[in-house]
């Protein structure tokens, strides 16, 4: 082996040890050249082959289908086809400069406040600390916003979705009988199926999901799903995310592209919030609603937007989502928090020399389900696992206040569920 080649073999290599470890390279852009004979055939027996490159750990292969199944009741791993799209994939590392400020001196300041719950909007401020992000706590058995904190950015017009528009692409492939939790899809050298590609944050298994269903049905998902549209019910201030009529063009990675990090859509915090509660409560879509006052607060009314038929399909989702605190990209949670089950994804994409983190999901508590967004923007100290980081703070903060365990059922019912207990 002469010395350039030695050198590029080298290169190679360090690449590789920066960034398989680190999971928020999961949602860094992956590139597939689309197949014209992309097939199915019967899986091979014996599990998944191993995995290979820069965004799929190598672990993984290690990790047994029941680390992923947290949840009692779990269906039993199923044989089903295999999705195939051959295609290579190219791997590009660019050098990002970032502009954006990823810090603020104080939190929340100007917020309404008087109707929110005043334990969860404090636990929300301690956990951002000074990351310049916001917070959005959400009863998903209501619709009831229990804090938001940083609301000027909460209600802004929204940013790239990035690895978060995931959840509703797996949610269409489910409903669209594509594949099922546990399809093989082979992406050209290794395979993988739902929970594993939602666990890792996998860009070339979305990338596939999003050309076998189309953009037309990619699109009717998402809006049934409340994108494109407001997720409040006439709170002051919100702004409208935004879901393209058309696909952006395939030289800019077209469908695909879109499905595995969200590239031309603009995502709200409260959008995602309202899709990830409907997720959590087996399908009723709410308006958020967002009391100003403690009168507002007693008098609190439920407003169902839609309801959506997911409910036979939130399990198979929910061991990828599971598999993301516990072993995935979002495992940092797990550093601050082991009480509660939590189901999430992260996202971590940018644009214009400012970085987006995003991580969504609902827990289980002793009073039913809480639904939090954490999204921050800025330069480098900003990615997904960072906000599912503080997602794993805020509920420390709260277990730590003793407010799943010391509330008697009148206080626990103002605070968090308003009269309904919390649930899928």
């Amino acid at each position: 082996m002469n010395f350039l080649k030695r050198i590029l073999l080298i290169a190679g290599l360090l690449t590789s040890m920066v960034a398989t470890p680190c999971g928020w390279a999961l949602d860094i852009p992956q590139h597939l050249h689309r197949s014209h004979n992309a097939k199915l055939v019967e899986p091979h027996k014996g599990g998944h082959a191993a995995k290979t490159g820069a965004r799929v750990e190598a672990k993984t292969a290690a990790k047994p289908a029941a680390k992923a199944q947290v949840k009692a009741g779990a269906a039993p791993v199923r044989k089903s086809r295999t999705v195939k799209a051959a295609g290579s994939a190219k791997h590009h590392y660019y050098g990002e400069r970032f502009t954006a400020n990823s810090f603020v001196d104080m939190q929340g300041e100007g917020d309404v406040t008087g109707g929110e719950d005043p334990a969860v909007r404090a636990a929300a401020i301690d956990a951002l600390g000074n990351m310049n992000g916001t917070a959005v706590v959400i009863n998903p058995a209501n619709g009831r916003i229990l804090a938001m904190v940083n609301q000027r950015l909460a209600l802004s017009p929204g940013a790239e979705p990035c690895s978060t528009i995931k959840l509703t692409v797996g949610m269409a492939a489910l409903m669209e009988g594509l594949i099922t939790r546990d399809t093989p899809v082979d992406l050209g050298g290794f395979r993988m199926n739902l929970t594993e590609a939602l666990a890792h944050s996998n860009n070339l298994f979305f990338e596939e999901m999003g050309r076998e269903l189309g953009f037309e049905r990619v699109r009717h998902y998402a809006r049934q799903f409340g994108l494109g549209e407001l997720a409040g019910w006439k709170i002051p201030g919100e702004q409208l995310g935004m879901y393209p009529d058309q696909e952006i063009p395939a030289a800019e990675g077209g469908v695909g592209r879109m499905c595995s990090f969200g590239q031309g859509v603009s995502l709200t915090p409260l959008q995602l919030g309202a899709y990830v509660a409907a997720i959590a409560n087996g399908g009723t879509l709410y308006y958020l609603q967002h009391p100003t006052n403690p009168v507002e607060a007693a008098s609190f009314q439920p407003k169902v937007k839609r309801k959506l038929e997911i409910a036979k399909y939130i399990p198979e989702m929910q061991d990828g989502m599971a598999g993301a605190v516990e072993y995935g990209t979002a495992r940092s949670l797990r550093v601050n928090f082991h009480e509660l089950p939590v189901f999430g994804k992260t996202g971590t994409c940018s644009d214009n020399g400012t970085r987006f983190g995003w991580f969504a999901s609902y827990s289980d508590t002793p009073m039913g389900s809480l639904v939090t967004v954490f999204f921050l923007e800025g330069g480098r100290p900003v990615f997904g696992p960072r906000a599912a980081e503080l997602t794993g703070l805020f509920y420390r903060s709260l277990w730590d206040h003793n407010y799943f365990g010391d509330r008697g059922p009148v206080q626990a019912s103002a605070a968090v569920v308003g009269g309904e207990r919390g649930g899928r």
